[in-house]
């Protein structure tokens, strides 16, 4: 039976809105136009001319913490309905209620304000209570806590893409000259920031001798990662990503072109999205999907369709950290001399040594370097800021 209203005590909480529209500020030409003739009376008092700005109000709020120290709003649960986020564009939802029944759902206005450092309040994947409205249509009232994410930063905000997930899948490319093994890298630092388990697909192995494809699979195999090849038109490696989708909740992500779409046509045929070819010239991939959206499969579990990225930008992730997601840097890392070593320019430095002879990938090892200058550009502008 639910219950009525949380069973703590919400406590009073002061926040921040932002008004949809306010008063324009008077024009910096104002002692101009005054000394030019125009009567002082005739301009709009209301009009502010000092520099606080009056955009911004407060309210408060009755909310409880979460185990995560995240403030949820106390709201009568007996008027809500459970479900999870299918998709989610600007503040239209589509959610699946516990019946299996779907609704166009809007976001609360206090719940994006609870939000506000996010680049948006609600997900696919987001497990939410919902007010409905109708037989079709609800407000969402509240986000369950969230686990197993994959993020990133878009304009110094995280971008949650999908949230409740078990796995990643990040898919590459055979057809290309060079797999961009730095894209799988930032991927694989992301799952493991996420709480998600990685695995490494090498799609339209079909183009490429296999043997070509050994060095990086036995490279990540290595490692610890889960990896496979699949193409579509041998059906190499289809029954296996199968197997591994079944019963989980799994976010297919890579860059356009891929064939994230059309592996998920293959293993689960009654999806059907669409899809298009890579062009010709430039090699790269079109955006077919545009949102990310929740499906699910007819054999057990769930997928998420992502559109593609083209580089992504880690959220949260410090320069002294990066060295702590190279798994294999840590038998190493010991034999360092100086104990704040980044392993970059330092003599004695066990990490280079390694590289040097060859127990750590010089691939790897680049991609680790590449991270650091990012990582160490943006702290710098942060602070400068």
């Amino acid at each position: 039976m639910a219950r009525k209203k949380s069973d703590k005590k919400g406590r009073k909480v002061r926040v921040e809105f932002r008004k949809n529209r306010g008063k324009k500020s008077r024009k910096r030409d104002f002692t101009r136009e005054v000394n030019a003739g125009e009567n002082v009376e005739d301009l709009k008092a209301s009009e502010r001319v000092t520099g606080r700005s009056d955009q911004t109000r407060y309210r408060t709020i009755i909310a409880d913490t979460n185990d995560k120290g995240e403030l949820q709003l106390d709201i009568d649960e007996s008027e809500c309905l459970r479900g999870r986020v299918l998709s989610a564009i600007g503040l239209n939802c589509s959610v699946e209620g516990e019946d299996g029944k779907q609704y166009l759902c809007t976001v609360r206005r206090v719940l994006r304000t609870l939000s506000r450092d996010a680049r948006n309040a609600v997900v696919a994947g987001d497990r939410v209570l919902f007010r409905p409205d109708g037989d079709e249509q609800g407000m969402i009232e509240r986000i369950e806590p969230r686990k197993g994410v994959l993020s990133r930063t878009s304009n110094n905000r995280e971008h949650i893409i999908v949230a409740n997930i078990d796995q990643i899948l990040i898919v590459v490319t055979a057809d290309q000259s060079t797999l961009k093994t730095n894209l799988i890298d930032r991927f694989l630092i992301s799952a493991e920031k996420g709480g998600t388990e990685a695995i490494i697909c090498i799609n339209k192995a079909d183009l490429i001798d296999p043997v070509d494809l050994q060095p990086i699979l036995g490279l990540y195999a290595q490692l610890g990662y889960r990896v496979l090849a699949t193409s579509i038109i041998n059906r190499m490696g289809l029954e296996e990503l199968r197997k591994l989708l079944k019963g989980t909740q799994t976010v297919l992500t890579g860059q356009s072109g891929v064939g994230k779409s059309s592996l998920i046509n293959e293993v689960a045929p009654s999806i059907d999205l669409d899809t298009r070819e890579v062009n010709a010239i430039s090699m790269k991939g079109k955006h077919t999907t545009r949102t990310t959206q929740l499906l699910q499969l007819d054999f057990g579990g769930w997928v998420v369709d992502t559109p593609g990225i083209r580089q992504l930008e880690l959220w949260d992730v410090i320069p002294e950290e990066v060295e702590g997601y190279f798994i294999e840097f840590r038998p190493y890392v010991t034999y360092c001399k100086f104990p704040d070593c980044s392993h970059t320019h330092e003599e004695g430095c066990g990490v280079k040594t390694a590289v040097e002879n060859r127990e750590i990938s010089m691939m790897r090892y680049e991609s680790y370097l590449r991270l650091i200058d990012e990582n160490y550009v943006k702290a710098d502008s942060a602070e400068k800021r």
